[in-house]
């Protein structure tokens, strides 16, 4: 169980970390750090981008060092492959719901940018490396899939506290290596221009991370047995569809009080800007 665990959730890690890239501070990234913004400032674009790497892989390592305590305790526990597995499939499935949004519940997340000002305050490695470091953590900006939970569950799952470093060390690069995505940008119609193309790329990301994480659910079901995978799925299928009828009912009852706002009761869509947080 330990290898199955393993391998899906590098596969969960990949997924979400690229999907990561259309959120908010990583498209910033992608217009602050580019050949044209670094040639304006007198700085070197190759440079920076290897420190926001360097900076987004140790912010991983960071989030990996979580994820290798968890998998320190698992082993501790000594959970069965059946336990572990189980665990892990009704991780997948409550990420399945929250980010398909099939009872409009979703996890929490909050929505945090870096602090832009460094641009103009700090040499090009302080900002590299800072905003690497913040992005590649994975949970100190903006959340824009449920799945980067999910990967630091099934990482924990796995009882390998390596496994859970490495886990978290990949993550941080995939999303450090994004920022090299403008490498050939060299004026700002073709930044533009790249913008657009991204832009009409952010449905297919979104996809692959659902069938990442729907392959994952199906593998541990198929590990763990079919009484467990149906207990686990009917546990969390009740629970979603009990969760989206408090929010229905919460929603309904606050917008139809004074009036005052209508969307009081809504839920904030996960890649919405939240001007209200504070940054840096």
């Amino acid at each position: 169980m330990t290898v199955t665990l393993s391998v899906l959730a590098f596969l969960v890690a990949t997924s979400a970390a690229v999907r990561s890239t259309w959120s908010p501070c990583g498209l910033s990234m992608l217009s602050t750090i580019t050949p044209i913004a670094e040639r304006a400032k007198g700085h070197r674009y190759a440079a920076t981008c290897t420190w926001f790497v360097v900076g987004a892989t140790l912010g991983g390592l960071a989030l990996g060092g979580v994820i290798a305590v968890l998998a320190a305790a698992t082993r501790a526990v000594g959970p069965t492959p059946t336990m572990a597995g189980t665990s892990g499939l009704v991780a997948a499935l409550v990420v399945l719901v929250s980010d398909t949004g099939l009872t409009g519940a979703r996890l929490p997340v909050h929505h945090r940018q870096v602090n832009e000002r460094w641009l103009d305050a700090y040499r090009p490695w302080v900002y590299g490396v800072g905003f690497g470091f913040q992005i590649g953590a994975g949970v100190a900006t903006y959340i824009t899939t449920a799945a980067v939970y999910v990967t630091v569950a099934l990482g924990g799952l796995t009882a390998s506290p390596v496994v859970g470093l490495a886990l978290g060390g990949a993550f941080g690069l995939v999303r450090g290596l994004a920022v090299t995505l403008t490498r050939r940008v060299t004026t700002p119609a073709g930044l533009l221009a790249f913008h657009q193309r991204f832009s009409a790329l952010r449905p297919w990301a979104d996809r692959a991370v659902v069938a990442s994480v729907t392959a994952s659910a199906v593998a541990l079901g198929v590990a763990v047995g079919p009484v467990p995978a149906l207990v686990a799925g009917l546990s969390v299928a009740s629970a979603s569809v009990a969760a989206g009828i408090g929010l229905r009912i919460t929603g309904a009852g606050r917008s139809g009080g004074s009036g005052s706002d209508a969307c009081a009761g809504s839920v904030q869509p996960v890649g919405e800007p939240d001007r209200s947080v504070a940054v840096g």
